[in-house]
């Protein structure tokens, strides 16, 4: 599809805006970006981000880094010339490369007065009410420090029940879970681009003001080559954090000096300008931190109903249910073409809600008895996930 490219006058002022009064930022870099060819950790990149962020630091801005390399540092240190593809060699190589990672972190901060503080996350700390608030608190309670708080992915206790999928998306829940101003997420490419990178023809998007799903027809699934995400990958981030109300940007992350030109508002990357209307934290949680246990499928009538007047999700409205889940999990809502509109707290389990699916209540009382809920899911406890609704 075609793009308008904005003009570097528009692109420079909407960075002017975004870049006032931050206060949190959020950095996520990639495997590709820390490491050399061979895999090894490249000290000098590690050290030229160290310095980059201390210099956020010093001037009153909460910086917290969410860095991939763990089982690249790992592979390099055991001497593995590929990717182990069974989950206990990667873990294992996860062990080896988390603690090289954090050493080569906390010796590049130490000259500009900072020690690297690590947390090591899996998608149960996000699912957990408790433990999300906890991991909030942390983080928060790190910046009274000289610290600069360093996030990855647990890979070393991660199985796919409790795994995150890649850094991307780590980055993004984070930079919900702190209500961060500015995510920047740095790879090995200039930046959102109208076609393929190899192409001379594609050319770099500056700034996004809105996200729409037809962006991610500019891109393929395709992996990096030791990194576990792509640019698609990156720009599923991308619609988490911006519906959260963070503005986002996507640079190069090997270019000398990345972070302080996007500070300075140079027309470098691509800029997504967050939702002006972001949702509230609990609902940031439901529909952008939890993975949904199983899906309700709605009619016409109560997809207008849920994402056009603001209504709770009532059981006449739903066609079809899939998948089990127990109360008060997260299901996601989807309407007659099977695209996401939704997600939401389940008042019902899939059984019941397989019971009453299409029922007015008096019907769902013939049914089951009683009935506790008049809505399978109340609109406080739901969350719009399309922009498109």
């Amino acid at each position: 599809m075609d793009f308008a490219i904005p003009s570097a006058d528009d692109s420079l002022i909407a960075r002017r805006s975004v870049l006032a009064n931050l206060q949190t930022i959020v950095v996520k870099v990639g495997t590709n970006v820390l490491s050399t060819t061979d895999d090894r950790l490249d000290p000098a990149r590690i050290q030229a981000l160290a310095e980059q962020l201390a210099e956020i630091g010093a001037k009153g801005i909460k910086p917290i880094l969410v860095s991939s390399g763990a089982i690249g540092a790992g592979m390099a240190l055991l001497g593995l010339k590929t990717r182990p593809k069974d989950l206990p060699h990667l873990q294992a190589a996860a062990a080896v490369g988390q603690a090289q990672l954090m050493h080569t972190y906390d010796e590049a901060f130490r000259p500009h007065g900072y020690h690297a503080a690590q947390l090591l996350l899996t998608a149960n700390d996000f699912k957990n009410r408790a433990r999300y608030l906890n991991m909030r608190n942390t983080l928060l309670t790190l910046a009274e420090y000289q610290t600069i708080p360093v996030v990855n992915e647990n890979d070393t206790v991660s199985v796919d029940e409790i795994k995150l999928g890649d850094n991307d998306r780590l980055a993004a829940m984070v930079a919900g879970l702190l209500q961060a101003d500015l995510l920047i997420i740095l790879s090995v490419v200039d930046g959102l681009l109208t076609g393929d990178p190899t192409l001379a023809t594609s050319q770099r998007i500056p700034f996004v003001t809105k996200f729409d799903d037809d962006l991610l027809s500019l891109v393929g699934a395709t992996k990096s080559s030791r990194g576990t995400g792509g640019m698609k990958s990156k720009l599923e981030a991308v619609r988490t954090a911006v519906s959260a109300g963070t503005n986002v940007i996507i640079g190069h992350g090997q270019h000398p000096n990345i972070l302080r030109r996007i500070l300075s508002g140079e027309d470098v990357g691509t800029l997504f300008q967050a939702e002006s209307s972001p949702v509230s934290a609990w609902k940031r949680w439901i529909g952008y931190t939890l993975a949904p246990k199983g899906k309700l499928f709605l009619d016409d009538g109560a997809v207008r109903a849920v994402t056009q007047q603001g209504k709770s999700l009532l059981a006449i409205g739903v066609s079809r249910v899939q998948g089990e889940f127990a109360k008060g999990e997260v299901v996601s809502l989807l309407n007659s073409a099977g695209e996401e509109i939704a997600r939401g707290l389940t008042n019902y389990d899939s059984q019941a809600a397989t019971l009453v699916a299409g029922k007015r209540t008096e019907e769902m009382l013939k049914t089951l008895g009683t009935v506790p809920y008049d809505e399978v899911i109340h609109r406080d406890n739901l969350a719009l996930t399309s922009p498109l609704v």
